[in-house]
């Protein structure tokens, strides 16, 4: 650097020189000769110094190219492979074509990040029975945006030339396929380590540090080496989200903002976090208590006594630091978080008191309502009277834009109204409380009705409507409609016993209307769930769709063929329980065990999956379950199959306890060495007094050797994740056991 510093100054002089060239050659007849040679001497020096600062250059030049190409060579190395989805079932989101052959990290994402917002399930399944694609990868990655890692799951695998077929195996999502082709690859060391991610918070703040009026938060993340993929951020809660620029918070009360990075390699960092509070700008201390009121509604009788029932809503606002919380007393019980209005029943006279906390602290004096309730009138045989009216901006169509809002009143001459209620779109019925606001786009239909306090309920009545999306132009385009045909299949495609076929639609504009299919060029019949066609032989099913602005969507069709099945199934399906996780000497699971559950069923084929803990219940199995509290569990678990066949309930006990030291006696060899293979990985304390030959526990009961293999992958996973060893250490482990092909004590 000092170098080329010199040298930029004295290129400058020289230029300065260059340009009093008319100067020196106007004087020069007034030059001794002793300094023009003095002037020679120092161009001379002047064009050595510049030589030498050029040959500095190249040679810098040379060396950042070098770096430049080292660090491409180790990028080459840190490969990471990602897939994700979303409510799709035909495609994945996103998926790689092409990779480079070894050490790879897949990562396989269904989460809301993706768009999967229906909370369906997805697997990442690459085909090992297909001789026309490499089967040396068996990788199987169930994933939903509601498991234990909110949908987004990695795997470990080394990938070698050819073509690997990968696919959805969830019945009914076959259409997710594609293959993956990969090359020769080079060499370099992989990028474990996870970025680093600050945050800082700005804004102005008053002397107790709140900020006034907002406060903007700065997220800065940093990689040495794969670098900086991604970074999230989310607010209070709300769900990580990609960070592009400083996020501002503005509401009043206290935040807390959590972030994390991810890099090109995959590697995730610790989720941090800042919290603060935003209080109203001005600069002034908040020292005025938030405002807050009552009111009492309900059927009245000419005293002004409530009939059967009376209904206490509180309201409370605060212009400064805003409303933390509002509390309510009956009566001479205790202050209650007030959650929305309060209904008393009690026959008598009643008093409701209530006040409110600002994010300041500051607490409102307590007001208060007395109302008495008295019971209602014997003889009321006459149930309420119910209305329902809807509003919002409508089109020509008397389409609602955007949203309709739905408004409930009912009124009881005699007992009083108790209760209203209403369903949105054949659901459950709820209590109504404030007015519905319906935003999907569709037709809707919502239901009501009313009870008295004498207990008599009103026949439902029921308003429909459609909402289309907002902005007023007239819907002229068709839906969008598709159908997938499901079933066990045989070796040639035909579909054994029966096979289903699920239509789908979907219009952005008026909403779809209606949906129908025809069997073999029957007629076109409404449909409302999936069609089973269990006749054998060739069938073809048509599908077409209208939306509400009378647009038909062009039929479309499947084909398909039905074969007889196999003898009656009266068989039930083998379910089996696998437990993994760390454990101690007493095979006990330290601080966590992951629970897998899977069943097979030769002839109809599993159709439920169920657990239940301590006889709590059964229910359906869909993931794998991570139990991380300490204690003695015993679950319960069985299968049905497709004939109905239910198998008896097995049972299975474990216990997890917190980790602590767990290797009094420890295997102290040098190196790992699993069934008298060396591997050369340097035998290693992982803490407790325990050594890697001490996790691995080669002599371990296991059930089986796919069970041992498992387990040493678990072991050497998290070896890794604690940087004790290296991905290449952890393959050699794992290729060690695989050639052993014992199980433990079992041999």
């Amino acid at each position: 650097m000092i170098r080329r510093l010199r040298g930029s100054l004295r290129v400058a002089a020289r230029r300065g020189s260059v340009g009093l060239l008319g100067f020196l050659l106007v004087a020069l007849w007034v030059v001794p000769a002793s300094v023009a040679g003095e002037q020679q001497a120092e161009q001379a020096r002047q064009t050595q110094l510049l030589a030498e600062n050029q040959q500095a250059a190249r040679a810098a030049q040379a060396e950042q190219a070098e770096q430049k190409q080292q660090g491409e060579q180790r990028q080459a190395q840190q490969q990471v492979l990602t897939w994700t989805a979303d409510n799709s079932i035909t495609d994945y989101a996103t998926v790689p074509e092409t990779a480079t052959a070894g050490p790879t990290t897949i990562v396989f994402e269904n989460s809301t990040a993706t768009g999967n917002t229906s909370g369906m399930v997805h697997t990442l399944t690459f085909d090992v029975s297909n001789p026309e694609y490499n089967q040396d990868v068996d990788t199987d990655i169930t994933a939903s945006p509601f498991d234990a890692n909110q949908g987004r799951w990695e795997m470990e695998v080394n990938l070698t030339p050819g073509q690997y077929r990968y696919f959805c195996a969830i019945p009914g999502h076959g259409q997710m396929e594609g293959v993956l082709t990969v090359t020769e690859g080079g060499g370099g060391e992989e990028d474990t380590t996870a970025p680093t991610v600050s945050a800082e918070v700005t804004g102005e703040q008053d002397g107790d540090g709140n900020y006034l009026g907002s406060a903007t938060v700065a997220v800065s993340a940093e990689d040495d080496d794969s670098g900086v993929a991604s970074v999230e951020y989310q607010v209070d809660g709300g769900g990580f989200e990609p960070y592009s620029d400083p996020v501002a918070v503005s509401e009043p009360g206290e935040h807390t903002v959590e972030f994390r990075a991810t890099d090109n390699a995959g590697n995730v960092s610790e989720t941090g976090s800042v919290t603060f509070t935003v209080v109203e700008g001005g600069g002034e201390e908040d020292t005025t208590a938030p405002t807050v009121s009552g009111e009492v509604t309900g059927t009245q009788d000419a005293d002004g006594n409530y009939v059967g029932s009376a209904t206490v809503a509180v309201t409370a606002q605060d212009d400064d630091s805003g409303v933390a919380s509002v509390e309510y007393q009956l009566d001479d019980g205790d202050f209650l978080s007030y959650e929305g209005p309060v209904r008393v029943a009690d026959i008598g006279s009643h008093t409701v008191q209530f006040r409110a906390t600002d994010n300041a602290g500051n607490v409102s004096e307590p007001g208060s309502v007395e109302f008495t309730v008295v019971e209602p009138p014997e003889g009321d045989e006459t149930p309420p009277h119910v209305m329902a009216e809807v509003t919002g901006e409508q089109n020509e169509q008397e389409q609602y834009l955007g949203s309709a809002i739905v408004e409930l009143t009912a009124h009881d001459e005699e007992s009083g109204v108790d209760t209203v209620e209403y369903a949105l779109d054949g659901g459950e019925f709820t209590a109504y409380t404030e007015p519905v606001v319906v935003s999907a786009v569709g037709e809707h239909t919502v239901q009501y009705r009313a009870t008295d306090n004498s207990g008599n309920t009103s026949e439902p009545g029921s308003v429909t409507f459609t909402v289309v999306e907002g902005g007023g132009e007239e819907d002229t385009t068709p839906p969008e409609v598709s159908a997938e045909v499901a079933g066990e299949q045989d070796d040639d495609g035909n579909y054994v016993g029966s096979a289903t076929v699920t239509v789908a639609a979907a219009d952005d504009g008026s909403g779809v209307d209606t949906v129908e299919y025809a069997l073999d060029g029957g007629e076109f019949t409404a449909y409302t769930d999936p069609v089973e066609v269990a006749e054998a032989g060739e069938h073809t099913v048509e599908f077409r769709a209208t939306d509400n602005a009378g647009n038909v969507a062009e039929p479309g069709s499947v084909t398909f063929t039905v074969v007889e099945g196999e003898v009656e199934d009266t068989t039930p399906p083998e379910v089996v329980v696998t437990l993994s996780g760390e454990q101690d000497a007493d095979w006990n699971y330290l601080e966590s065990a992951r629970l897998t559950l899977t069943a097979t069923d030769e002839q109809s084929g599993v159709s439920l999956i169920e657990y239940s803990f301590t006889d709590a219940g059964f229910r359906p199995y869909r993931v794998p379950i991570t139990i991380a509290d300490a204690g003695v569990y015993t679950v319960q678990y069985r299968a049905t199959d497709n004939a109905g066949n239910v198998s008896e309930a097995g049972a299975t006990t474990f216990r997890i306890v917190d980790a602590g030291p767990t290797c009094t006696v420890s295997d102290t060899r040098a190196t790992v060495v699993v069934g008298g293979d060396d591997t050369g990985v340097a035998n290693a304390d992982t803490g407790g007094g325990c050594t890697i030959m001490d996790r691995i526990d080669e002599g371990g009961n296991y059930s089986n050797h796919t069970a041992f293999v498992t387990h040493v992958r678990q072991v050497t996973s998290a070896l890794v994740a604690d940087g004790i060893i290296t991905k290449d250490e952890k393959q050699r482990i794992v290729q060690a056991v695989k050639r052993t092909g014992n199980n433990g004590n079992n041999g």
